[in-house]
């Protein structure tokens, strides 16, 4: 035991110091050039998005055009992986170590990840390939395609191929497990069993079977967890005033929660605030354009505008109202942290235990969703290092490892899992500023022609 607490401190202290400070500094410089470079469009052309992404539902057919699933399947495969967890445990994380203020800064690193997520769906779809009788595209693809640079494609599938394992599975099964079991007792021997069973089924039937379910399974979640924190800030419409100030004042003045670092410094605010935002929604990681690529899209950026519409989703929408919750209701100056600050505070706004079975709730579906969508991702990065002989036996150690997750709390593989998935930021990023010029191009290219 000793030994292993060891490694996990050194892990936990080199993804502190080399892996996550870098990183947000690099994910969010990333965003604000390419935001400049595209001369705001997430603000230009945000009602655009809205109205050719999800007004399209409603009001148009489905154009014919290449692929293997919907824009509107691709969106909820990418939005089972990024609507987690963070966006429930993760918010209340910044909120416990920056304060109030941290959220202000989780809206403006969405802001500057809207540019990011765009670029990354538009590059994805205009470099994608066909694979066998699949089509298949993301980082991997262009990096290899439109940089010209293959070892980086290679050394993001391998740290894609491997971070999936920590942060995509052992992490979102354990966590499924945590809460069933906090929740009603379950043993997570069962829980295990029963998520590796269900996975099974829907995992082995490839990208169509996972794009099916998450297009029905990440509405269904949302509108349970919305509905629920909306009734809750009924409740506590009073205190949202003070709440929104709060968040605005702290930002630049900093505030700690109760039982947070004494002190908190509008540096504490912004760190904690620009990680967690960039986080939750993946923008810079690169991997839900691995998603985005294989989508019935007549062109990059009708797709990479769907891309827009996720992180204001995962983010501006949920993780919103996430902190409204958590600061209407006080529950933020309870000294509690994570998923114990969610569940105090619905159930301070819902009756009896409704607050602690639908906190418990929203953690598996969230994390259940985000399985299914990374053992795709994971997959894909596989299948372009080995081919596709391999995609098989990564599908049952994927299954295997649900149920390890599920009975295990390996600290030092998730620190690991987390620096993999952090690493797989740089090349990414490499290859978003490096064809951006292209991103450019073809953006304004398809402008020009609207009339």
């Amino acid at each position: 035991m000793g030994c292993l607490k060891i490694i996990e401190t050194v892990l936990q202290k080199f993804y502190n110091l080399l892996v996550v400070l870098p990183l947000t500094f690099a994910i969010l410089t990333t965003g604000i050039l390419l935001t400049l470079r595209l001369q705001f469009l997430q603000l230009r052309h945000f009602f655009l998005a809205l109205r050719s992404t999800l007004g399209s539902l409603f009001t148009t057919k489905e154009k014919p055009a290449a692929g293997e699933i919907t824009p509107f399947q691709a969106l909820s495969t990418a939005l089972a992986a990024t609507v987690g967890t963070g966006n429930i445990a993760g918010v209340a994380t910044a909120i416990f170590l920056g304060g109030p203020g941290a959220v202000f800064w989780i809206w403006v690193s969405a802001f500057f990840g809207m540019a990011t997520k765009y670029s990354e769906i538009l590059l994805a779809v205009h470099y994608r390939t066909k694979a066998g009788d699949e089509i298949v595209g993301g980082p991997m693809y262009y990096l290899a395609r439109g940089l010209k640079k293959p070892f980086l494609a290679a050394l993001y599938a391998v740290f894609g191929a491997l971070a999936a394992f920590g942060i995509g599975n052992m992490v979102q099964a354990n966590s499924v497990a945590d809460a069933v079991h906090a929740a009603f007792a379950v043993p997570p021997a069962v829980t295990g069993l029963l998520l590796a069973f269900f996975s099974a089924l829907i995992i082995l039937g490839g990208i169509q079977r996972i794009a099916r379910v998450a297009s029905a399974l990440v509405p269904l979640m949302a509108f349970f967890y919305v509905a629920g924190g909306l009734a809750i800030l009924i409740v506590f419409r009073q205190q949202i005033p003070a709440a929104l100030a709060g968040i605005f004042a702290a930002a630049f003045q900093g505030r700690a929660a109760a039982g947070g670092f004494a002190g908190a410094t509008i540096i504490g605010a912004w760190r904690y605030g620009i990680a967690r935002g960039i986080f939750t929604n993946e923008a810079g990681l690169g991997s839900a354009s691995i998603a985005h690529a294989t989508a019935r899209t007549p062109h990059p950026v009708n797709q990479g505008l769907w891309g827009i519409m996720e992180v204001f989703i995962d983010t501006h929408l949920i993780c919103t109202l996430t902190a409204l919750v958590l600061l209407t209701t006080g529950a933020w100056q309870t000294g509690l942290e994570g998923a114990a600050m969610a569940v105090e505070a619905f159930s301070r706004g819902l009756p009896g235990n409704l607050g602690q079975y639908m906190v418990s709730l929203g953690l598996v579906l969230f994390a259940f969703s985000t399985l299914l969508s990374w053992a795709y991702y994971g997959e894909k990065c596989l299948e372009y290092l080995l081919g596709g002989g391999a995609v098989r036996l990564y599908r049952l150690l994927w299954i295997l490892f649900i149920f390890i997750g599920a009975v295990s709390h390996l600290r030092v593989v998730w620190t690991f899992a987390d620096i993999l998935n952090g690493l797989m930021a740089f090349p990414n990023l490499v290859g978003l500023l490096g064809l951006s010029g292209m991103v450019y191009k073809i953006t304004k290219d398809f402008f020009n022609r609207q009339p």
